[in-house]
């Protein structure tokens, strides 16, 4: 059993330490005495891991704190950084070492984003945080805003949007190489979702798990082997966000940015619906955007699909073989073909044939962040500012989906649904008692 630090203490410390640490940044660069960025992480496996190796290629960046709730992946991280301080509960790190670092990632399940990045937040610390930036919308506004309040650097880990390849897509839709862009399709073959109702029986979780850590703010309940830790979690409504949530943000990127798009109007799922415990497979969500100077009309339409739900023939038609994840955008005087994580490709071929490829400088997504930390700016290219509305739009998608065929119009002032109250209920999720976000 491990000892926790009380939430009466953890929610003094994390008030106090925004006002009086010394190395904490309220928008002027990180004042670490050996001049490099002290940071501490929200995981250690997995994404974490992959998190910290990319940080930890900055010269100027220190790992000096591991929160995981595995003992095993803590005793792998002092393998790979003997002077790193670990702890299982990522609270008692804020408490112990919030006057010592600038800086955390928070690379966990999704439905631990909000509650640690905010916390991190209100300490006055950079944060990277893995996508989704947040599991519900009322945790990703809040983290937008306390960003911005602090006046610190964030991140989200969409490592795509500094890659040539979405930066390229962005800067073809802008020049207007396809025209105006009339609709988008948007999609994923992955399939992080299950039909199948939850398993009545439970285990003992592992020696090495703290079972009640890795819950979090989701409502009690027995460890099932293999249906929730380590992976899929993802396919679990208290814990993940599906396939949309999964890969949406990434995906939604590049024309999100090219199109500078806002909140969007409406949101309609086609797909099937989630069961109680489980997000679906095989969705179809499509969203109403305002237009913009690049968009052919006041409003322009974007469909998500996924799992083995594709665009109808007559888009797919437009372009070569679609690959498993990516885009299709339409324009009035071309087709963007933008496979996930690879080259865009302009159609029709023999229109481009000629066409000279623009030159973009290298960008890293970590040592931006990084950067921009030691440096007290400018700000990272996925900043909250814009990552927060990035995945609000996901988000909404999320929603939507618990109420199939019903189209739900959006008020992103008042972060509700104009006409259902039921969908509103979703905006912001139930906390298990005392684990309410600081």
């Amino acid at each position: 059993m491990h000892t926790k630090s009380s939430r009466r203490n953890f929610l003094r410390t994390a008030g106090a330490t925004a006002i009086t640490a010394p190395f904490v940044t309220t928008g002027a660069k990180a004042v670490s005495p050996n001049g490099k960025l002290q940071h501490a992480s929200f995981g250690a496996a997995g994404m974490a891991g992959a998190d910290i190796g990319s940080l930890s290629r900055h010269d100027q960046f220190q790992l000096v704190a591991v929160a995981d709730v595995s003992k095993r992946n803590l005793e792998a991280i002092k393998k790979k950084h003997p002077d790193v301080r670990v702890y299982q509960d990522w609270r008692e790190l804020l408490d112990k070492e919030g006057d010592k670092i600038d800086s955390v990632n928070v690379s966990t399940p999704d439905h631990m984003h909000g509650p640690m990045g905010l916390a991190a937040l209100a300490q006055g610390k950079h944060v990277y945080g893995q996508k989704p930036l947040t599991q519900n919308l009322w945790e990703c506004r809040q983290a937008m805003l306390r960003a911005r309040e602090k006046g610190v650097m964030t991140q989200m880990g969409i490592q795509v949007s500094s890659g040539f390849e979405e930066r390229f897509a962005v800067r073809l839709v802008q020049d207007g190489n396809i025209g105006k862009v009339k609709e988008v399709h948007s999609f994923s073959n992955k399939a992080w979702g299950d039909p199948k109702p939850r398993p009545e029986s439970g285990q003992e979780p592992p020696a090495d798990l703290d079972w009640d850590l890795w819950l979090g703010v989701a409502k009690d309940r027995p460890y099932i082997k293999g249906h929730y830790h380590p992976g899929n979690w993802r396919k679990r409504r208290d814990f993940g966000t599906g396939t949309l949530g999964d890969m949406g943000c990434h995906i939604f990127s590049s024309w999100f940015r090219a199109l500078a798009l806002s909140a969007p109007l409406s949101v309609k799922s086609t797909g099937p619906e989630p069961n109680e415990h489980n997000w679906a497979i095989n969705g179809q969500v499509e969203y109403t955007f305002p237009g913009t100077f690049y968009t052919e009309g006041q409003t322009v339409k974007v469909t998500w699909y996924d799992g083995s739900s594709r665009p109808p023939k007559e888009i797919t038609d437009l372009v070569d073989k679609v690959p498993g994840q990516g885009n299709i955008i339409v324009g009035t005087e071309g087709v963007l073909l933008h496979p996930h994580g690879g080259r865009p490709v302009m159609f029709p071929r023999d229109r481009y044939e000629k066409f000279r490829y623009p030159k973009l400088e290298p960008r890293n997504h970590y040592m931006e962040y990084v950067d921009s930390c030691l440096n007290g700016g400018p700000k990272p290219s996925a900043n909250f500012e814009y990552a927060a509305p990035l995945t609000e739009a996901v988000l909404l998608g999320c929603v939507a989906s618990i109420f199939p065929d019903e189209t739900l119009l959006w008020d992103s002032d008042d972060l509700r649904f104009r006409n259902s109250e039921a969908a509103t209920g979703f905006v912001k999720r139930d906390y298990r008692k005392g684990w309410e976000p600081v």
